[in-house]
């Protein structure tokens, strides 16, 4: 069996062919897929798709891309709607310094609440890297500091280095 452990069948564009899409996947022996959250404002959609098909589960999260409108300053949010069984990671959350589509200092602070999120729920952080190694490693291993969490690297356009930190730290 196959995983999909990123995808977004919420999105507008997929909104006609969702149940192809699933069956499709489901052709391909794609057992389970995880639909990946954005927007908080749009979780509701998200978290409709995991409950809609018995092999679909969700993340709740923002991605750095709209951390100056939806970014968390506190993990509190985040902690609550991960309450929902169909919820099994946190994210997508981390840097993207490619498009600086939000304040860096923006994302910084959403991605220091979704970690910590994480590590209050015990569920993996799903961490976006792009063209930002030095500050993703550096807040990786200064939330470590302050008490385990796990997490898988999603979108790694990255080098070596942030690799061999992701790993040193268990994800």
């Amino acid at each position: 069996m196959l995983v999909d452990s990123h995808c977004h069948l919420d999105f507008p564009d997929f909104a006609d062919e969702v149940d192809d899409i699933v069956a499709r996947a489901g052709e391909a022996r794609v057992g389970t897929m995880v639909s990946i959250s954005t927007h908080l404002s749009r979780f509701d959609g998200v978290r409709a798709m995991a409950e809609r098909f018995d092999n679909v589960w969700c993340s709740v999260g923002v991605h750095p891309h709209h951390a100056s409108e939806e970014g968390q300053d506190s993990p509190d949010r985040l902690i609550e709607m991960a309450a929902h069984p169909r919820v099994v990671g946190i994210g997508e959350s981390g840097l993207d310094y490619y498009y600086d589509r939000s304040p860096r200092d923006r994302q910084q602070a959403s991605f220091r609440a979704h970690i910590a999120a994480a590590r209050e729920t015990g569920l993996p952080l799903i961490v976006h890297a792009r063209e930002a190694d030095e500050d993703t490693a550096d807040i990786l291993r200064d939330e470590m500091g302050k008490g385990a969490y796990t997490g898988v690297m999603h979108c790694f356009s990255s080098g070596r280095g942030l690799a061999e930190a992701a790993l040193e730290l268990g994800l």
